[in-house]
Parts: structure tokens; C-alpha cells; sequence
């Protein structure tokens, strides 16, 4: 099997779905009293049967989440380095076809965030653009890096998806991490999502986490666009495609994301909604399903969401984030990608994190453990 894209197209969404919506009381309790999780188990946990289970599910999230990370929360924060995009997106108020001011940070500006960022406390920063290959390519991501780098211990990145080779070259920049989302795993609503510009090849998206793997990349993230299509099917198929990547590339950490269809200026509504507890029912089964995976969940859930699911299964969240390039120092009024919805600062975050018991981390790398890295 040379890439995921082998596995995927040997199952069918429809026969996954219902599948999962098949699933039964007591498929729900084998799975609770398994001592090991399989695929078929995760079905059960994300199913409709399992939603009167959430109680003990979040208890043993819980359980397993303190056994493997303990009582810590990783804090990270997102830099917007540009806004410019070639592609149409449905959902991102970055897409092309929207018509804002573009900008793209500038040496002097990105050293500018830089020095708010350290100044609210972060070691660990997530660089963040839109995909235009002639602006914001690999040369202005390893100059990027070549600035962030001396004040961060840890440095992700969130932008196009590249080749392997180009992977290898940001290494020594000092890259830990690479986050890249499917947004959806439904081929045929992807297209409608995603209708023009490098973004429509799915199948090319599909196979960025294989050259990560190759590329020999500290940590992947993966996840999609709650929203977009049936969320159960969804994250069926990102427990799938993990479970493939941490058997066939086992020395990358991995981390799954939850983010929710959020308001941005084009306004696009969420296909298939989903509430607080079936979020929390996510999270629980991942957590159940995977205890060494990590969990992340943004800014864009609510203050009161994210200060009840902080002890269920999160392993790192962001705060004080600005979705904007510049948002911090240059430009805090500029357009937003996104709208947050938990506006409270990290030192209110970290406060938080405290009256729960949890020790906030502000990194969980260092760079001097990098061999690659040519600083």
C-alpha cells in the first residue's frame, strides 16, 4: 500500500455511514469494556447508541487523558503570516473570491507579532496563511521561520499542503509540526466545497500526511470541517487515516482538532449541525479510542464549552487568538478568517487552567532536541 489513498478508496462512505448509525447499546458497552479499541469500537462510541453513555464516557476520558498526559494543558497560539488565496473555499473568509484587502507580514511586521506574542507569555507559536503559491511559498516560509524561530521553542505550521522534498527543507528551519486538514473526507461535497484553485485535488490533499511521514516530520495534526457533512462518517474516516499513519509512520506524534463551521463575511451555513454534548461525545471517543493522541481545541468554541470539556480528554488549546495577519500589533482590525468565540487572554486562560487543578504548558518541545535544526 504506497499512500492512504490505497486504503481509502477500498471503503465506501454510505456503507461507513450506515455502519455507524447501526451501532447498538451493546455495541457501545463492548466497546467501554474493552481493554483495546478497534475501528469498530470508535463506530460505536461516535454512534447515536452511545449518546446515553456520555457520562461514563467522559469519566473514562478523563481517566485515561490524566493517566497518559496528566493533569497539563499545552498552550499554543496562531500567527497569521497573509490572507492571500488562490483558492475558492466555501466556508473561509480568506477565499478568493471574496473581495478584501489582502496583506501578506513583512519581515519587519512579523518580528512586530512576534514581540506581542512573547509578550503574553506563548513558546509555542502556529505560523498560519492562506494558499498562494507565488506570494506565500516555501522561501518566505523558511525566511518566516528564520525570524520566528530564535523566540519559540516550538514552531507548526498550517499552510498549502507541500512535496516531501519541501517538507525537508523547512526541517532544519526549525519545523516541528505540520497541521493539514481534509475539511472532508466525502469526495463528491468536497469538490463543491473546494471548486476552483489547487485546493480541488483531493486527492492530493489526501496524501499530504504520507509525505509529512516521509518527510520525517516531528508531528501531524488532522481533522476536518465539522459541518461540512455528516460529522460522525467524517471522523470515522479521520480515526481511519490515523490509524494508518501511526502504523506506518510511528516515530510522528499526532494531534486531531475539532473545529466547528464558524461564521466568516461569506456566511456559508453548517450542512449538518452539532451540539455541545455531541462534540463532547467526540472528544470522549477519540480520547477511548486513542490514549496517546492528542487533542486540541481552539478559540472558536465558547468560553463555557471549553471550561467544561478542559479535564475530558483536551491536551492543548489556544487563547488570545487573532485570525488576521498582523491581528496582534500591525493590523488588529483587519479581516478575520474566522470569528472567535472565547475572547479571554492567556493569562485568564492560564488562570483557568490552574482553578481546575491543571498546570498550564506554554511549550511541549524544545528546539535544542531538534538534530535537524541548523540553529
Amino acid at each position: 500500500m504506497s499512500s492512504f489513498k490505497d486504503l481509502f478508496n477500498t471503503y465506501s462512505w454510505d456503507d461507513v455511514k450506515e455502519g455507524i448509525y447501526s451501532k447498538t447499546e451493546a455495541d457501545v458497552l463492548h466497546a467501554l469494556r474493552s481493554p483495546k479499541r478497534n475501528l469498530e469500537d470508535f463506530k460505536a462510541l461516535i454512534s447515536p447508541a452511545a449518546e446515553q453513555f456520555l457520562e461514563e464516557m467522559a469519566q473514562l476520558s478523563q481517566q485515561i487523558s490524566q493517566k497518559r498526559f496528566g493533569k497539563t494543558m499545552q498552550l499554543y497560539v496562531p500567527l497569521y503570516l497573509s490572507n492571500e488565496c488562490n483558492n475558492i473555499c466555501t466556508y473561509c473568509g480568506f477565499s478568493f473570491d471574496n473581495k478584501v484587502r489582502r496583506k501578506t507580514l513583512t519581515d519587519k511586521e512579523i518580528l512586530q507579532e512576534v514581540e506581542t506574542i512573547k509578550k503574553m507569555g506563548y513558546d509555542h507559536v502556529l505560523l498560519v496563511t492562506g494558499e498562494a503559491n507565488q506570494t506565500v511559498h516555501v522561501d518566505y516560509f523558511k525566511k518566516a521561520m528564520e525570524l520566528v524561530s530564535p523566540s519559540f521553542s516550538n514552531v507548526s505550521l498550517e499552510v498549502q499542503p507541500l512535496e516531501q522534498d519541501e517538507y525537508e527543507a523547512l526541517i532544519p528551519y526549525g519545523l516541528h509540526a505540520v497541521l493539514v486538514y481534509q475539511e472532508t473526507y466525502h469526495r463528491e461535497d468536497y469538490k463543491k466545497h473546494h471548486p476552483k484553485g489547487k485546493k480541488s485535488n483531493f486527492d492530493y490533499r489526501l496524501e499530504t500526511p504520507d509525505r509529512l511521514g516521509k518527510a520525517g516530520i516531528h508531528k501531524m495534526g488532522l481533522g476536518v470541517l465539522i459541518g461540512l457533512e455528516d460529522w460522525r462518517t467524517d471522523s470515522f474516516f479521520t480515526a481511519l487515516h490515523l490509524s494508518y499513519l501511526e502504523k506506518t509512520y510511528w516515530q510522528s506524534k499526532y494531534s486531531i482538532s475539532f473545529p466547528r463551521l464558524r461564521p466568516f463575511s461569506g456566511g456559508l451555513e453548517p450542512k449538518v449541525a452539532m451540539n455541545d454534548r455531541e462534540l463532547v461525545q467526540l472528544i470522549c471517543a477519540y480520547r477511548i479510542f486513542n490514549e496517546e493522541i492528542e487533542l486540541s481545541l481552539s478559540t472558536r468554541e465558547s468560553e463555557t464549552f471549553r471550561n467544561n470539556v478542559l479535564k475530558l480528554g483536551i491536551t492543548s488549546m489556544s487563547a488570545g487568538s487573532k485570525t488576521n495577519p498582523g491581528g496582534y500589533a500591525v493590523e488588529p482590525e483587519a479581516l478575520e478568517q474566522f470569528e472567535i468565540s472565547d475572547e479571554r487572554s492567556p493569562e485568564e486562560i492560564a488562570q483557568l487552567i490552574k482553578s481546575q487543578g491543571y498546570e498550564p504548558v506554554w511549550k511541549d518541545w524544545d528546539s535544542a532536541l531538534n538534530p535537524k535544526a541548523n540553529y
